[in-house]
C-alpha cells in the first residue's frame, strides 16, 4: 500500500511537469475507484440516464481539462475527482429540470444512514449556503460525499488530524440536514 502511494505520488509529479503517460497510468490506477464511487453516487437514482461510464468518463476528461492543476497527491486526485463528479450530477439535473417535459425529481443515495436519499439540487443549494459559511466544510462534505473519500484521505488533502475532519463532517451533515430540512 506504501509503495502504491509513493508511486501514486510520483506519478502526481510528472503528471503536474506534464508528463501525460504518468497522468494515464495514475487515470488507469484509479479508475476502478472512479467506477465505485460512481456506482455509490448513482445507486438507487431511477431517472438519471447517465450510466457509470458516463459519470466516469466525463468526470476524467474535465480532470484532464483543467490546465496548471495543482495537486500533491493520490487523495488531492479523488476529491478533485468527487468534485467533478458532483459538478457533473448537477449540471445533469439542472439540463433535465430546463427541459419541462421530461422533468423528473433527480435524487442521490447519501452517505448519512438516518436520510437515505436527498434531492440533488435541494443538496446543492445547501451545499452552497454551507460554504459561503465555511468552505471548509464543504469541501470536506464533498470529499466525503460525493467522493466517498475515507477520513485519512480527507485528513491528507486538508492538511487536519482526523479527529478535526471528522468533527467537522459531523457539524456539516448536521448543518446540511437542518437547512434541506428548513428548505423542504
Amino acid at each position: 500500500m506504501i509503495e502504491s502511494q509513493t508511486q501514486n505520488g510520483t506519478l502526481v509529479a510528472l503528471w503536474r511537469r506534464g508528463d501525460e503517460e504518468a497522468r494515464n497510468t495514475l487515470i488507469e490506477q484509479l479508475h476502478g475507484w472512479l467506477e465505485r464511487t460512481a456506482s455509490e453516487i448513482l445507486r438507487g437514482e431511477g431517472h438519471v440516464t447517465l450510466t457509470i461510464g458516463d459519470l466516469v468518463n466525463e468526470a476524467v476528461v474535465r480532470l484532464i481539462g483543467i490546465d496548471g492543476l495543482e495537486l500533491q497527491d493520490r487523495a488531492h486526485v479523488k476529491a478533485l475527482s468527487a468534485r467533478l463528479m458532483r459538478r457533473i450530477l448537477i449540471d445533469h439535473a439542472r439540463a433535465k429540470q430546463a427541459n419541462k417535459r421530461a422533468h423528473r425529481r433527480v435524487t442521490l443515495v447519501t452517505n448519512i444512514a438516518e436520510r437515505p436519499r436527498e434531492d440533488l439540487l435541494q443538496l446543492s443549494h445547501a451545499l452552497q449556503r454551507l460554504s459561503a459559511i465555511d468552505t471548509e466544510k464543504a469541501y470536506i462534505v464533498e470529499m466525503r460525499y460525493f467522493g466517498g473519500m475515507t477520513v485519512a484521505d480527507v485528513s491528507i488533502v486538508t492538511g487536519l488530524s482526523e479527529p478535526t475532519v471528522k468533527r467537522r463532517w459531523n457539524a456539516a451533515r448536521a448543518w446540511l440536514v437542518d437547512a434541506i430540512d428548513a428548505a423542504a
